[in-house]
């Protein structure tokens, strides 16, 4: 009976050590190495073949950036990032996960206990479900061409609950499908040649306009339309934001774009493995896509940001994190920011963005339930919704309720290209599904829906 093997990166070697003991609390891991920074790891990746790796994002000689690219293309491993909160660190963060990261979490403050067990509990948790979801479910490059635009959605594999309970200190071989199984996937991330250079970061936006008519929107609709949910949140992001039209910000090309009517609308929910998902999705959107798309991406408060902002850089599509009373409108892409339930509202001037702090659904906040099922009462709207990877069952419930009310298009990422085929599962278990597809033909399936 061996543990699981567990590298540790991090040029801090204190850090490294409150990493390896909150670790190895678990006896299930050992800690089969430590690096102090990029060169290091790779080096070590071969050297050992850890189970998983955690790799700090900021390290001299190589960064976490650059090392996770290369252990992606020459020993694909799961690897969970250590970020910071900082603006810088949250974009690399989601640059990471969309060069084949599986997970992140923050690192932990040295000078609080409490925080650092909390850190602690998390990364054991995550370590969990990447050596259980290596075992049992490869990942395959996205790019990789598939012949059909529809899976058969049986047979199912185990359900993940009870994979769970299965995970003990295992004999060797570790895996039950030989490592060459799982495909690189260190490109998942590129952008478009024509467009981006692959080593780019996305720039840090300026604000962006949206019509004067919604900014002036008075105070007492928003109050009214509280008392009527009963669910507005007392400070959400940006409530009340004002924004000069005639701004250098107002004339950016994508922010400067009229609010569009529609009569098609798309929502989207996902976790483990979504930055990445997401980006083959919205970057194969086109830029006369005649629907608003609504997305939940587990992730926590300030992350969303960036991913909003990285998606923007390569996207045809407007991306935005989503503020309180915004309106909704066709060729905008709106990501519910982390730490607030995202829902489809509606007053008198249209549809818009109700931002809560209820408590968490699902174990989150946001949750992809709460989103569908804001959506259920508008069947003037033809509705598309789709689940792709990520851990768990959130949204299947809702995804349901929206079959039941008429809704057009429900779609699950086929098992193949999900990270973690967890809330996929889930929902296609509901029998509600009419489309499992695998990631790369999400967005056609999505244009042929709306713009048939």
């Amino acid at each position: 009976m061996a543990p699981y093997r567990v590298l540790v990166v991090d040029d801090s070697g204190f850090m490294r050590k409150i990493i390896s003991d909150l670790i190895v609390q678990d006896p299930q891991f050992i800690i089969v190495a430590t690096a102090a920074n990029g060169q290091e790891a790779i080096d070590a990746v071969h050297k050992w073949k850890p189970d998983a790796v955690t790799l700090d994002l900021e390290m001299p000689l190589m960064n976490g950036i650059e090392a996770l690219q290369t252990i992606m293309r020459e020993y694909p491993t799961p690897v969970i990032m250590l970020s910071g909160i900082s603006e810088d660190n949250t974009r690399e963060t989601i640059k990471a996960l969309q060069f084949g990261a599986f997970d992140f979490i923050r690192k932990p403050s040295s000078a609080i206990s409490n925080d650092i067990h909390q850190v602690g509990d998390f990364l054991l948790e995550k370590l969990r479900i990447a050596v259980l979801i290596k075992s049992y479910q490869p990942i395959i490059s996205i790019h990789e061409k598939e012949k059909s635009t529809a899976i058969d959605v049986a047979p199912f594999m185990e359900d993940e609950s009870s994979a769970k309970q299965k995970l003990l200190p295992r004999e060797e071989p570790l895996l039950t499908k030989p490592r060459a199984s799982i495909k690189d996937y260190s490109k998942l991330a590129l952008p478009k040649e024509e467009r981006k250079s692959s080593e780019q970061a996305a720039p840090v936006l300026p604000k962006k306009a949206i019509l004067k008519k919604t900014m002036e929107t008075p105070l007492n609709e928003l109050k009214a339309l509280e008392i009527v949910r009963k669910t507005v949140s007392k400070k959400p992001p940006n409530l009340s934001r004002s924004i000069d039209l005639d701004t250098p910000a107002a004339r950016n090309t994508k922010a400067n774009i009229p609010a569009a009517a529609f009569q098609h609308i798309v929502a989207i929910g996902t976790s483990t493995g979504g930055p990445r998902a997401l980006h083959a999705v919205i970057t194969a959107l086109p830029a006369d896509f005649p629907a608003p798309v609504l997305i939940v991406q587990h992730m926590p408060p300030k992350f969303t940001k960036s991913l909003a902002q990285r998606l923007d850089s390569f996207s045809e599509l407007r991306v935005v994190e989503a503020e309180q009373g915004e309106r909704v409108s066709a060729g905008v892409v709106y990501i519910a920011p982390g730490g607030y339930h995202m829902e489809l509202a509606k007053d008198v001037n249209g549809f818009s963005i109700l931002l809560t702090e209820q408590p968490q659904r699902n174990g989150h906040r946001p949750s992809v339930d709460v989103l569908f099922e804001s959506m259920i009462a508008y069947r003037e709207l033809e509705r598309h919704a789709v689940i792709m990877t990520g851990m768990g069952s959130d949204g299947a419930k809702g995804i349901k309720l929206l079959v039941e009310s008429g809704i057009k298009t429900a779609i699950a990422e086929a098992e193949e290209t999900c990270v973690v085929y967890g809330m996929p599962r889930s929902a296609v278990e509901t029998g509600c599904i009419n489309k499992v597809l695998p990631l790369q033909h999400i967005a056609s399936g999505l244009v042929q829906a709306v713009m048939k």
